[in-house]
């Protein structure tokens, strides 16, 4: 008997005797009452709550905007599966030279992305009550990596696809996929409350808003 059955059978022989546990009811909210505009509205401020910078667009505008904020950017990298219409902004006759591409077949290494300025990518859903983005790894967004090492991320979340609570938001994506939540620019303070950022991702977030 290997020491995985020993422990197991022990748990077995412990529980014989016990009733099973009560079911939980659960009670907690499903779904939110909030329109398309008042989400957006709540998600607006809790993300300017957590210092990161937000722009509300129509979906025409995001190129526009995108093509902005990368201005001062002497590079950036995007996913293979990025909206090639939100860099029509950014490209110039034969594309943009500043641009790099990230992809699973030929990935950018750490060292490589750390020298990158910047990143651009879409988004799996948002969760307005919390300010919360959830990155699931879609083609639109990439790896996680590539989100978490540039020190400027830009991040476009379709208006359709922010919900109102965390249970709403939780049934329109693949748990078992791998899942990055972003509240806000990387931050964390030391015992004194001393706020540092960038220390675990982007000191700087963009998120643009297309209704």
């Amino acid at each position: 008997m290997s020491a995985r059955e020993e422990i197991l059978g022990r748990i077995r022989t412990a529980l014989k005797d016990n009733p099973e546990a009560p079911q939980i009811p659960r009670q907690y909210r499903q779904t939110s009452p909030l329109d398309e505009s008042a989400l957006i509205e709540l998600l607006v401020d809790r993300l300017v709550d957590y210092k990161a910078q937000v722009s509300v667009v129509d979906a025409a505008g995001v190129p526009a905007r995108i093509a902005e904020l990368l201005a001062g950017a002497h590079s950036y990298v995007v996913p293979t599966g990025i909206d090639a219409g939100w860099l029509t902004g950014l490209d110039q006759g034969s594309g943009d030279s500043r641009r790099r591409l990230d992809s699973t077949a030929a990935p950018l290494s750490v060292a490589e992305l750390d020298g990158i300025d910047a990143v651009v990518t879409g988004s799996a859903v948002a969760v307005a009550e919390t300010g919360t983005i959830i990155l699931d790894g879609s083609p639109n967004q990439g790896r996680r990596a590539i989100s978490l090492v540039p020190d400027h991320h830009i991040c476009v979340v379709k208006a359709a696809d922010i919900a109102g609570i965390l249970p709403e938001a939780l049934r329109r994506i693949d748990g078992t996929r791998p899942l990055t939540m972003i509240s806000g620019p990387s931050a964390t303070s030391d015992i004194e409350l001393e706020r540092v950022e960038g220390v675990h991702g982007p000191r700087k977030l963009d998120v643009i808003i297309a209704r």
